[in-house]
C-alpha cells in the first residue's frame, strides 16, 4: 500500500493556491473553487484542496524537508509566518510550523533515519521487545504502559 494523496478543506482555494504553490507544490488539477491539486516536489505523493467551511478541524500535515533551515529561512523572506522553529523536538525531528490559509497545522521537518527507524521503533528490539524495567515511550505516545498480568 502506498499514500497517494492527503486533501485538507479551506474556505478559500485562491489563498491555498497561493500559498502551497509558495511552498514548493506543483499543480496537477485546478478545478477552484471546489477543488485544487498539486504534485509534492520530491516522490510521487499529491496534496489536494477541498472548498469548505471546515477547515482547520485539528488537521496537521507534515512536509519533509532535507535543508529545513534553509527553507524556513527563505519562506520567510516570502512573507510566511511561522507559529515556531526550526526548534529540535525530543522525538528527534527538527520541525517549523505555520498555518495554512484554512487553518490547518503544517509542520516541516527534517528526520532524517528516525522518520521511519526511531530508537523506539516497534519490531526493532522497543519497548514492546526488551521490557526494560522502566518503559521506554515515544515521547509522541504518553499514554500509560499496561503490563500484562
Amino acid at each position: 500500500m502506498r499514500l497517494n494523496q492527503v486533501t485538507v478543506t479551506m474556505p478559500d482555494l485562491d489563498l491555498g493556491w497561493s500559498f502551497y504553490t509558495l511552498l514548493g507544490l506543483r499543480p496537477v488539477v485546478d478545478a477552484r473553487p471546489r477543488y485544487a491539486r498539486f504534485l509534492c516536489p520530491d516522490g510521487d505523493s499529491t496534496f489536494s484542496l477541498h472548498q469548505g467551511e471546515s477547515g482547520g478541524g485539528g488537521t496537521t500535515v507534515y512536509f519533509e524537508c532535507e535543508s529545513l533551515d534553509e527553507t524556513v529561512g527563505r519562506l520567510s523572506e516570502a512573507g510566511f509566518q511561522f507559529v515556531s522553529g526550526p526548534e529540535d523536538k525530543s522525538w528527534l525531528w527538527r520541525e517549523a510550523e505555520l498555518l495554512d490559509p484554512g487553518g490547518n497545522r503544517i509542520i516541516l521537518y527534517f528526520a532524517g533515519s528516525n522518520r521511519i527507524d526511531p530508537p523506539w521503533r516497534v519490531g526493532q528490539g522497543g519497548p514492546s521487545e526488551t521490557r526494560p524495567s522502566e518503559p521506554l515511550r515515544s515521547p509522541l505516545v504518553q499514554s500509560p504502559r499496561i503490563e500484562p498480568e
